[in-house]
């Protein structure tokens, strides 16, 4: 099983379940180094003085907020410590909400929960009372020294913790210009929405690829064999403020309507072909 990143507790009411944290998504993107480019190597980056230009070393560091230009108030690891007033190790559940009711902006970071040794029948009491109820429990977790808003919700035997953002950290609305529906006539609406229509389907996670990642990874792979490779090029859509409007969504329509014959057509040769190989072994 994969290192825990946090061990601690859910405080749920009088109940109280260990647990672990463990993360549950990765980053599969090529990672990469800054090197100087005369003679590849790796480049060095060190904490340099902004007024003595001396590198300074790890423990020489403290951590300052600037509260005006070049004016700092000193902050210690026990005012952090202090700050952090719910520091006992525990996912502190505040309430359970309905989960169509969050903002999907709200969301960050997932992690897997996973029970500590004597915990197990207490966690699967808590997943199943949430996965039957349909809610999300709301609750708060000190992590890496800082306090985190999280949703505690079921995905199939897992218990799933979801960092999230606060109120205030949301940008509003407000702050933005949108265009208003006045402007949108009617028969553009009615072959935008049969549009939309056309490209509706069931949410298959699977079927989406990181292309920019494949195309990077052929890349690197064809540089360490001293060769290279060729990309197709995609064309970027015209904006559609320099074309009839209509005319785009007629042709984003005939588009689809045919990428759809040739699916069914794609299709019924696949059932074909199946078919007769069928009867060809019976045979």
């Amino acid at each position: 099983m994969p290192r825990a990143i946090w061990k601690g507790s859910i405080a749920f009411g009088l109940v109280n379940i260990p647990v672990e944290l463990h993360t549950a998504v990765r980053d599969s993107r090529p990672h990469f180094r800054m090197l100087h480019a005369e003679d590849k190597s790796p480049i060095r980056f060190e904490r340099v003085c902004a007024r003595e230009g001396k590198p300074v070393a790890w423990e020489d560091l403290v951590k300052g907020y600037e509260y005006e230009k070049g004016r700092f108030v000193i902050l210690t690891k026990d005012d952090f410590k202090a700050a952090a007033l719910e520091k006992s190790r525990t996912v502190d559940i505040r309430n359970f909400v309905k989960g169509d009711e969050i903002d999907d902006r709200f969301f960050e970071t997932s992690y897997y929960l996973t029970p500590q040794k004597g915990g197990e029948r207490a966690y699967a009491l808590l997943r199943e009372a949430v996965r039957e109820t349909g809610l999300v429990g709301i609750a708060t977790i000190v992590l890496r020294d800082a306090q985190h808003l999280a949703a505690l919700e079921v995905k199939g035997d897992a218990m799933v913790l979801t960092m999230m953002r606060y109120a205030e950290e949301l940008v509003d609305t407000g702050e933005l210009t949108f265009p208003k529906a006045t402007n949108v006539r009617k028969p553009e609406l009615q072959m935008a929405k049969t549009l939309v229509e056309q490209f509706a389907d069931k949410w298959d996670p699977t079927q989406y690829t990181d292309e920019y990642r494949a195309n990077l990874m052929k890349i690197i792979k064809a540089k360490m064999k001293g060769k290279t490779v060729e990309l197709h090029e995609t064309v970027e859509p015209q904006s559609a403020e320099v074309v009839d409007l209509m005319e785009r969504l007629r042709q984003s329509l005939q588009g689809t309507s045919g990428r759809g014959a040739r699916k069914t057509s794609s299709s019924r040769a696949k059932k074909k072909t199946a078919a007769h190989a069928k009867r060809k072994r019976a045979a």
